[in-house]
């Protein structure tokens, strides 16, 4: 049980089959010209196909480099964010890689430094407030880390980046499936620094039926602003086109609006029933143009427009609104 106030750690002790865990690192460098996604988990599958992988995508040459392991090279401390896979080795404040996917070979040695998660505490342990008691849920969500610092390099095929004073981000998820629908967006590349957006909407299945639950955290300042499901906050806008992604949010004091502009991204395999057989496509060159407000006084506190911003949208739109029943 207290691997529920420990987001980061591997949550898929005793799981055999119809599961999945993953592990997300965004890495932005200095210059803001490279951008990764360094994502790592475990399939289970209840048969042969279960595996654990790493993918690497890499936003300048949009490509991704992914790479399959057996399960016996996978291994999850019980305690700590300490993950092995292979030669390959991840934690909150560390990544090796050594991985020579078909002909491609890719070293990386990158440490991170102030770690800020979202809170944990013991009625609310992470991104998911209450709902993370609720057993059986399709997916669990957590955030890692809003916003750190890099050092280090990442070397593909003899070409080496330097990340040193890059911006990241980290978070997780793991259950069953990813949601039929979903958005998710990110960014931490604002004008002014430590500045953080998260947020996700999505399907829930509930009951023989489903709502549209969501989670979006601004953090400016030292200061959390949380507009979620499980708050009170209210979703009053959901609009998507081909270009761009328009949401409102507000809670007894604050009002969130939200632009994102689309743009071109890459597939990456996603999991259904613990394989990985879906498509999810995964921006990171996005902007994300917001402003928050205090409803109060009828002041803007903040407003910017995010960039390099890491954007995903899958599945039906009509389908997150009538969950919504705006």
């Amino acid at each position: 049980m207290t691997v529920i106030w420990k987001p980061e750690v591997f949550q898929g002790s005793g799981k055999t089959k119809n599961y999945f865990e993953g592990w997300y690192y965004k890495l932005v460098s200095k210059d803001e010209k490279n951008a990764y996604a360094i994502i790592l988990g475990i399939s289970l599958t209840g048969n042969s196909k279960s595996h654990a992988f790493i993918m690497i995508l890499d936003a300048r040459k949009q490509k991704l480099y992914s790479q399959e392991y057996p399960l016996n090279e996978f291994f999850a401390d019980k305690n700590s964010f300490k993950i092995k896979i292979g030669r390959n080795s991840f934690s909150k404040n560390h990544i090796h890689i050594e991985m020579n996917q078909e002909s491609n070979i890719i070293t990386a040695e990158l440490n991170f430094q102030n770690i800020t998660p979202w809170p944990v505490t013991l009625l609310s342990p992470g991104v998911m407030g209450w709902y993370r008691f609720i057993p059986f849920m399709e997916c669990y969500h957590g955030v890692l880390s809003f916003n750190h610092t890099i050092s280090g390099l990442i070397e593909i095929n003899n070409e080496k980046i330097d990340l040193t004073n890059g911006r990241g981000y980290m978070e997780k998820d793991w259950g069953s499936s990813m949601p039929s629908s979903w958005i998710w967006m990110q960014t931490n590349h604002f004008n002014e620094d430590n500045v953080s957006l998260f947020g996700s909407i999505a399907k829930i299945p509930w009951l023989h039926n489903y709502f549209t639950g969501y989670i979006f955290g601004l953090f400016y300042k030292g200061q959390l602003y949380k507009f979620t499901t499980y708050n009170g906050s209210e979703l009053t806008e959901l609009m998507v086109s081909k270009e761009k992604i328009k949401i409102k949010l507000e809670n007894k004091n604050y009002q969130l609006k939200i632009e994102a502009l689309r743009t071109e991204g890459v597939d990456l395999p996603a999991p259904k029933m613990g394989e990985m057989i879906s498509k999810v496509n995964e921006s990171l060159k996005s902007e994300i143009n917001l402003e928050l407000i205090d409803k109060k006084i009828n002041k803007t506190i903040f407003s910017g427009n995010g960039k390099n911003s890491g954007l995903e949208f899958v599945g039906d739109t009509d389908e997150l609104i009538n969950g919504l029943r705006l």
